[in-house]
């Protein structure tokens, strides 16, 4: 079989495409409970601090409970959960009470399987795709999170910083001085930007997962890449925020995730970010 995957580069897309519908599915539960784990995990920290008695509470995890539909607590049966699949079978709604199912739980299943096809592709069979599929899955997550919550949760920014040191221990993606030096400038360049921004302003302009966030893809890309993925995600990110004002007509106040912009970067870093880097200094 893997010689088979060397051999035919679109059995690779196609297999690693079906993959990453599988893993978009299982990212939804992770996008949808992981912050809800955490929010329990600190209200139990702060009733224990506060010498409060704690009620044991039902397990809640990314295994337990069964997905259910959040209006009528339906349990999803088997057939319910095929990625994609189900939701056109199901007409986008709960088989039980027909309430509708956001559009987000398809859209990222086939934004995975899309992306992760077009790894397959870029990189083509070995270790490296490997590492760039588990690099690529967590972006996604953590945009997601970021997006409905806010949050850059730890549980994810700072394994994910520390595996990609351990990837590029055997040059994955750069080398390993370039991917110590990426992880401390990632995060002392946006804490450097939180603090002026805070003198200035008395306000806070990001958040600390923001920083692990630029930690965790310097470690992965290295501290050359870096001013790429801030350039474009800021530029992304200025627009956006820039046009929602505009056509939302929203405060200038309210806060909008950066997390999403940073991964969209880290993205087009780590696809074409040596090209781009090439042809600028090429320039000069």
């Amino acid at each position: 079989m893997i010689v088979q995957l060397q051999e035919s580069i679109s059995l690779l897309i196609t297999l690693t495409a079906v993959l990453g519908l599988m893993v978009g599915s299982f990212l939804n539960v992770v996008i949808y409970r992981l912050p809800k784990m955490i929010e329990r995990s600190w209200q139990q920290q702060c009733a224990e601090f506060r010498g409060e008695q704690v009620e044991a509470a039902p397990a809640f995890n990314l295994a337990t409970p069964r997905s259910n539909c959040p209006h009528c607590q339906h349990k999803l049966a088997f057939w319910e959960n095929i990625p994609v699949i189900s939701y056109l079978f199901l007409q986008g709604r709960c088989s039980e009470c027909r309430s509708p199912i956001s559009m987000r739980y398809p859209m990222i299943e086939v934004f995975t399987g899309v992306i992760s096809g077009f790894v397959a592709w870029h990189f083509g069979w070995g270790w490296q795709m490997v590492a760039a599929l588990f690099f690529v899955w967590s972006l996604i997550a953590l945009a997601a999170i970021d997006i409905d919550t806010h949050l850059l949760p730890d549980n994810i920014t700072l394994p994910l910083m520390w595996l990609g040191i351990l990837v590029n221990m055997q040059n994955g993606f750069t080398n390993l001085h370039s991917a110590v030096i990426g992880a401390v400038a990632g995060y002392l360049s946006l804490w450097m930007v939180y603090w002026v921004f805070k003198l200035i302003t008395g306000k806070e302009g990001m958040g600390f997962g923001d920083f692990k966030l630029l930690a965790a893809i310097g470690a992965w890309l290295g501290w050359s890449i870096l001013p790429l993925v801030i350039l474009f995600s800021s530029l992304v990110g200025a627009m956006v925020g820039v046009g929602l004002i505009i056509a939302a007509k929203l405060n200038k106040d309210v806060m909008i995730p950066f997390g999403p912009y940073l991964a969209g970067g880290a993205l087009i870093a780590l696809f074409w970010g040596q090209e781009i880097n090439h042809a600028y200094f090429g320039l000069f």
